[in-house]
């Protein structure tokens, strides 16, 4: 019963933790190679009727290719502007990472889950982030996460990333006794320097190929897919060889799930408010996030490089349609500009007139900078008096 009871809280502390759609567009198909001409040459009708036949008949049925996504990123100057002719960045999309067959019971899910996060959850780690201190909290944080060091470490080493996972037992003995049971991440810092990654058997699944399966999005638990929920349930039966049956007690479950559901709520909070405040599909941008930015963490395990934090981390910021953006990807703005008003010199002025007044452009200029006191400007430049206010 205890253990059963230790399964079913700890899934509702998984941490959501993605795929990016794209600009729709239509591509033409391949026409096959012109049809040989014949040994009797036919008449001019009967030639384009039998070239039309045999290019529909030999037409391959097209292959349905995702699109490519285009985007326009100018690179900063040294002093910050952009340059003229930005480089054009082209990514690959790959559609359909998860499929949703069960779109309708998911999204009755999502809108009781949203009820329920309205109610309670979202308004107690709301007061949980205001009322605790935030050396306090960040404290819980690192306990949390260094408490499953162990997932990390077993299943870098089922993906043969002896490094990283000589990293992760590193960590976890540092902080574990110098960190005061991973309170503080001292492994983090100087002279270690060994930052938090996360991973699970889920991951190990992924990096080895197995898809992700039907998306679902379960009551209390959030969005996950076939092959994260199996992973998880995996990852959880590490924790008791680790720590003792102990550690699926109710005594200490109860309180290790509540403190990472406040903990991972308050740490989203503004990414779920962009998710679904004002958004068209909820639903939809919580899908899009979740399977984006799991994607993403696979991949980059892929590579050999495993993300700093992963999925435990918020991302920087997320478009309206619920993609992850990072902070390069973000639209550059440039300085504003500030003009500047030179006077040409005296030998190149023109000389004034009878009635004192200054060429039209020195006048300008000089009302412009608020430094002309000679009342013959007014009649100088029309730009000139329609920026001076008028008088009291």
């Amino acid at each position: 019963m205890s253990l059963l009871l230790w399964t079913s809280v700890s899934v509702a502390a998984m941490t959501p933790s993605a795929f990016e759609t794209a600009l729709f567009a239509d591509q033409p198909p391949v026409a096959a190679s012109a049809v040989g001409a014949s040994a009797a040459p036919p008449s001019a009708s009967e030639t384009m009727s039998q070239e039309a036949a045999q290019d529909a008949a030999t037409i391959p049925e097209q292959e349905i290719v995702p699109p490519l996504v285009v985007r326009t990123l100018p690179p900063p100057s040294s002093q910050g502007a952009p340059v003229p002719g930005s480089d054009i960045v082209v990514t690959g999309e790959r559609r359909g990472l998860a499929p949703d067959p069960l779109r309708s019971v998911n999204e009755t899910a999502f809108k009781a889950t949203q009820a329920i996060d309205d109610a309670i959850t979202g308004p107690a780690a709301r007061a949980y982030k205001k009322t605790l201190p935030r050396e306090v909290r960040k404290g819980i944080h690192n306990f949390l996460y260094n408490f499953r060091e162990p997932v990390v470490f077993v299943n870098f080493l089922l993906q043969h990333k002896i490094g990283k996972a000589a990293e992760t037992f590193a960590r976890f003995a540092i902080n574990t006794t110098a960190g005061v049971a991973g309170i503080f991440d001292v492994a983090k810092k100087k002279p270690f320097k060994l930052p938090r990654r996360s991973n699970g058997f889920a991951n190990t699944l992924g990096f080895y190929g197995v898809p992700n399966g039907p998306f679902l999005f379960l009551p209390i638990t959030g969005p996950t897919t076939l092959r994260d929920l199996f992973g998880g349930a995996i990852d959880r039966l590490i924790l008791p060889f680790t720590y003792g049956s102990r550690v699926t007690k109710p005594a200490f479950v109860i309180p290790f799930a509540t403190l990472s559901v406040l903990d991972h709520r308050s740490e989203f909070d503004g990414t779920l408010k962009k998710l679904h405040d004002n958004a068209a599909d909820p639903y939809a941008n919580s899908r899009t996030f979740y399977l984006q930015r799991r994607q993403a963490e696979i991949d980059a395990l892929k590579r050999g490089e495993p993300l700093v934090g992963g999925m435990t981390e918020p991302p920087e910021d997320v478009d309206e349609r619920g993609r992850p953006i990072r902070a390069e990807q973000r639209e550059i703005t440039p300085p504003p500009v500030v003009p500047t008003i030179t006077t040409p010199p005296p030998s190149a002025a023109a000389p004034a007139s009878d009635t004192g007044a200054a060429p039209p452009a020195t006048a300008a200029a000089n009302d412009n900078a608020g430094k002309s006191t000679n009342q013959g400007d007014t009649a100088a430049a029309p730009e000139a008096a329609t920026d001076r206010a008028p008088a009291a």
